[in-house]
C-alpha cells in the first residue's frame, strides 16, 4: 500500500514542492523522504560478526538525512558469504552484534527506517574481498559453493554443487531463520537479494540455471525457488514491516534474464505481498557489456513500476539531488537508493535538503550547522 501524507511528518519540513522529500508509506512504515542508502558490502566482519567498523560506518550514514538505511548484503548461512569477511545473520553471536548496532542507530541516528539485505552468494561465494584482489579463494581457504546447476561463474572459478531437494529446503529455511533474527533485533525492513548473479538470481537466469526438474527450464520453473524462499519469508516477516526484493532486470547478454522476465517475476512478488522491487542489473556473466551512465537502471524501475504495479526503487549512478528529484517527480520510481554518493558524502541527504529548501533533521549535537543556525553556511562552496 502506498500513501502520500502531508509533508512535515517525522521531523522533515518541506518549504517548497519536492517529490524527493514527500513522505511515502510502505507496509506500516512512513518514510519521511524517498532517499534510501543502498546496502554496501564492507568486507570487514569476523566470522560473520559485524564489529566496530560497521558501527562507525553505519552510524555516520544514519545521521545523513536519508529516510531508509539498508545494511549490507548479509549471508543467511556460512557458505553463502561472498567472502570470509562478509556479515552473516545465522548465529546467536551475529544476532547480538546486530542488536548492538541497531540499538545505537536508533539512539543516535536520524534515519527512521533501518533495513538489512539478506543474501546467499551461491556460486559466487568463497571469494577474496575486492580490496584484496577479488576472484575465488585458493581451495585451501575456500569452501564448496552451491548453485542452481553445476556451471561455474567464469573460467578459473570452481564448479558449484547443484542444490538437491534437501539443499533447497536448507537454504529456504536459512532465509527464514535470518528474517526472524532481523525481526528480533528491531530491523524495520528486509530486502531479499535476488540480483547480481547471486544464488536466487542464479535460479532466475538461464545462464546459470540448466536444471531439468521443476526448478528449471521455463520462466515459471526458474522463478519457482526464489518465489518459494520469498513466500516463506513473507510468512514470518511482520506485515507492518517492509519486505522488498532486489532484482537484476536484465543480464545484458543474449539468452539471459530479460526485462519481460523481471516484470513477470515482479508481478508474482506483488501477489506474495512484497512492498517494493529494487531494479538493478547484471552479475550473471562477466562478459556482459553494461552501458554504465547516470541513471542507467532507471528505465527498468519505471517499466516494472508501470507494468507490474508495484513500488520500485531506482539505483545506479544517481549522484545529484536534482537527478533524484526528477526520477521521483516523473513517476519513474518511488524511491532512489544512493550508494557511493553517500560514501563520498555521508551528509548527502543534508545537501539534497538544502537544494530543495527542506529542513532535514540534524542530530542535536550537529544542529549548529543547520543552514538557519550557521552563519558560515552561506559561504560554503557550492
Amino acid at each position: 500500500m502506498l500513501r502520500h501524507p502531508a509533508a512535515g511528518e517525522k521531523g522533515f519540513r518541506n518549504r517548497m514542492s519536492s517529490a524527493l522529500f514527500s513522505p511515502l508509506t510502505l507496509a506500516g512504515i512512513t518514510l519521511p523522504n524517498r532517499i534510501a542508502i543502498s546496502p554496501m558490502c564492507q568486507y570487514s566482519a569476523l566470522d560473520g560478526v559485524p564489529g566496530d567498523w560497521h558501527l562507525m560506518h553505519l552510524g555516520a550514514l544514519a545521521m545523513g538525512g536519508a529516510g531508509m538505511l539498508i545494511i549490507e548484503a548479509t549471508a543467511v548461512e556460512a557458505i553463502g558469504r561472498i567472502s570470509p569477511a562478509d556479515t552473516g545473520l545465522y548465529s546467536d553471536e551475529q544476532e547480538a552484534a546486530f542488536a548492538r548496532i541497531v540499538a545505537a542507530l536508533r539512539r543516535w541516528g536520524t534515519t527512521p527506517c533501518i533495513g538489512v539485505q539478506l543474501a546467499h552468494a551461491g556460486r559466487k561465494a568463497a571469494t577474496r574481498a575486492p580490496f584484496d584482489g577479488g576472484g575465488p579463494l585458493e581451495s585451501a581457504q575456500g569452501w564448496q559453493t552451491v548453485g542452481a546447476s553445476p556451471v561455474a561463474f567464469s573460467g578459473g572459478w570452481p564448479v558449484p554443487e547443484p542444490l538437491d531437494r534437501m539443499g533447497l529446503a536448507r537454504v529456504r529455511d536459512a532465509f527464514v531463520s535470518s528474517a526472524r533474527r532481523a525481526d528480533r533485533v528491531g530491523i524495520d525492513m528486509v530486502e531479499v537479494h535476488a540480483a547480481h548473479g547471486y544464488l536466487l538470481h542464479q535460479f532466475l537466469s538461464p545462464i546459470s540455471n540448466r536444471r531439468d526438474d521443476e526448478y528449471g527450464g521455463s520462466r515459471g520453473g526458474r522463478m519457482r525457488f526464489p518465489l518459494e524462499v520469498i513466500a516463506a519469508i513473507r510468512e514470518v516477516w511482520p506485515r507492518q514491516k517492509i519486505l522488498g526484493v532486489r532484482v537484476s532486470a536484465t543480464d545484458w547478454v543474449e539468452g539471459g534474464v530479460t526485462l519481460e522476465d523481471t516484470i513477470a517475476f515482479a508481478r508474482e512478488l506483488r501477489a506474495l505481498g512484497c512492498d517494493y522491487v529494487c531494479a538493478s542489473s547484471g552479475g550473471s556473466d562477466p562478459s556482459a557489456q553494461i552501458p554504465v551512465a547516470p541513471g542507467y537502471h532507471v528505465p527498468f524501475a519505471a517499466a516494472i513500476r508501470q507494468k507490474a504495479e508495484i513500488a520500485t526503487c531506482a539505483v545506479g549512478m544517481i549522484v545529484r539531488p536534482e537527478q533524484a528529484e526528477q526520477i521521483v517527480a516523473q513517476g519513474q520510481a518511488d524511491l532512489v537508493a544512493i550508494a557511493r554518493g553517500f560514501l563520498d558524502d555521508p551528509r548527502w541527504g543534508w545537501r539534497a535538503a538544502e537544494a530543495f529548501d527542506v529542513a532535514a533533521p540534524y542530530p542535536p549535537q550537529y544542529q549548529r550547522v543547520a543552514p538557519r543556525l550557521w552563519p558560515g553556511h552561506k559561504f560554503k562552496q557550492r
